[in-house]
């Protein structure tokens, strides 16, 4: 399993749905990582009101409903497992083509952190933040 040096990892918001709502079976190995504490998941207040907005949208909220769980426990959740940073990162200099991505990236270069996201628009920007110190993943390799 690749851990970043820093052990901080950034998880956008669609895999946070992953992992909370989704439970899609290939986020088992980051919720072993992070409940291990192998790796300490950072983020900050717009990220929290980002997964807040999305978890109104209507695919997400039928997916609530079939699994009988509420907006506020997904934030709970979130809550939980978050270290939520207070000072807002300096923008990066990588420069993403979504700008709904872009607070990822920016924390993830300020810490050095490993990047969790299946986003095309960050993945694409591998090479570019690899020379930030920050490797981009779209899930976490079992060991």
């Amino acid at each position: 399993m690749l851990l970043p040096e820093s052990g901080f990892v950034v998880i956008d918001t669609n895999i946070a749905l992953d992992l909370f709502v989704f439970d899609h079976p290939d986020c088992a190995p980051l919720a072993t990582a992070l409940a291990a504490g192998e790796l300490r998941w950072i983020a900050t207040a717009p990220m929290r009101t980002e997964l807040a907005r999305v978890l109104g949208y209507p695919l997400i909220v039928r997916r609530l409903a079939q699994r009988q769980m509420q907006a506020a426990s997904v934030l709970e959740a979130f809550d939980a497992r978050v270290q939520l940073l207070a000072d807002k990162p300096p923008r990066a200099p990588c420069v993403c083509k979504d700008p709904d991505d872009q607070v990822f990236i920016d924390l993830a270069v300020a810490r050095r952190a490993l990047l969790i996201s299946k986003d095309q628009a960050v993945l694409t920007m591998r090479k570019r933040l690899a020379v930030h110190g920050v490797t981009v993943q779209p899930v976490l390799a079992a060991a």
